[in-house]
């Protein structure tokens, strides 16, 4: 049975050098790490990482919970996130956020059976999450922010995006709007529709009741939500959605309906890959999800070295991206 010892040997270092590649790869020289990767490889060197995982109290591994993946926006944080961890050398577990997994999530941290997670979604009526932050767990949020949390948290400014809409909206004389909003228990989507509700408002449009809904950051509920709109003929001239995968049900429902660009403009948020195909063409907020995704990762890696650091939050601006679904009218 090959050991870290023939490995050492082959590669020309210590043994100790043999054991930092496996336990904290990003303290070696690119050069070194070089060396002992050819020589495990040449050998057929196999770490048994339980043994390792008892001796340090460390896995190496980072647990990544997720909402839905058929949403387009977190396969692109979770595509990101998986390069990023891979390159700081930690390997992913992932756990989908349905059905209470990330409980689950959260007791793997307490057993050692991963050294942090990262959460892509999270509410703020979570008492489990709660409780694991005020213990110290290494934890991360990303596109989500929790009033009261001392943990590490990477977000986008999701109040200007929604301020940024209405002017928009507004200035191009789209005046008679709806908004579908997400979840309510998730600050984005409240943070969200405060801009765009409040600026509204200001601007002296105000959204009426009847012409707010609850999309869940679902496509088929949003899509329903639109063909009842339609159905009552008093079809707005602009809808907001609070993500992009929203307003491409709402685009479905209108296409289904044989309505227009002209007839209803569609604004969506995140800027995910889809919203620049051809067949959607969507206007969005964009939000930066793959320098969302290295920020987490980065706060992540320096928070399992210095747990006791003072919890930090980066914010990002977000960006209006004007394509079809408004006519290509100017931002």
């Amino acid at each position: 049975m090959v050991t870290s010892r023939d490995v050492a040997k082959l590669a020309g270092v210590s043994q100790a050098t043999v054991s930092r590649l496996i336990s904290s790869p990003s303290k070696l020289a690119p050069s070194t790490m070089a060396k002992v990767r050819a020589a495990m490889e040449e050998l057929g060197y196999v770490p048994h990482l339980g043994a390792q995982s008892m001796k340090t109290r460390r896995s190496n591994t980072v647990g990544v919970v997720v909402a839905e993946l058929t949403n387009p926006f977190y396969s692109e944080v979770l595509d990101q996130l998986s390069r990023e961890l891979d390159r700081a050398g930690l390997r992913v577990v992932i756990w989908n956020a349905g059905g209470g997994s990330h409980v689950d999530a959260l007791k793997a941290i307490s057993e050692h059976a991963v050294d942090g997670v990262i959460f892509t979604t999270a509410t703020e009526d979570s008492l489990e999450l709660r409780a694991a932050i005020e213990k110290g767990s290494p934890i991360v949020l990303i596109n989500r922010s929790v009033e009261g949390l001392e943990c590490d948290q990477v977000t986008s400014d999701n109040v200007s995006g929604g301020v940024t809409v209405a002017d928009y909206l507004v200035r191009h004389g789209r005046q008679r709007v709806a908004f579908i909003g997400g979840t309510e228990n998730a600050k984005t989507s409240r943070d969200r529709a405060q801009g765009f509700l409040g600026r509204m408002a200001e601007l002296g449009h105000p959204v009426p009741e009847h012409c707010r809904f609850t999309g869940n950051f679902d496509h088929g509920l949003s899509a329903q939500i639109m063909e009842r709109v339609l159905a009552r003929g008093d079809s707005p001239e602009a809808v907001f959605c609070a993500n992009d995968f929203m307003a491409f049900g709402v685009l479905d429902a209108l296409r289904r309906a044989g309505r227009t660009s002209c007839d209803c403009w569609v604004i969506g948020y995140d800027d995910v890959d889809m919203a620049a195909w051809a067949s959607f063409s969507l206007t969005t907020v964009r939000q930066p999800s793959r320098a969302m995704a290295s920020a987490g990762v980065r706060l992540l890696v320096e928070r399992l070295k210095s747990p006791s650091a003072p919890a930090r939050r980066v914010d990002f601006p977000s960006e209006l991206i004007v394509r079809g679904s408004s006519e290509l009218a100017p931002a």
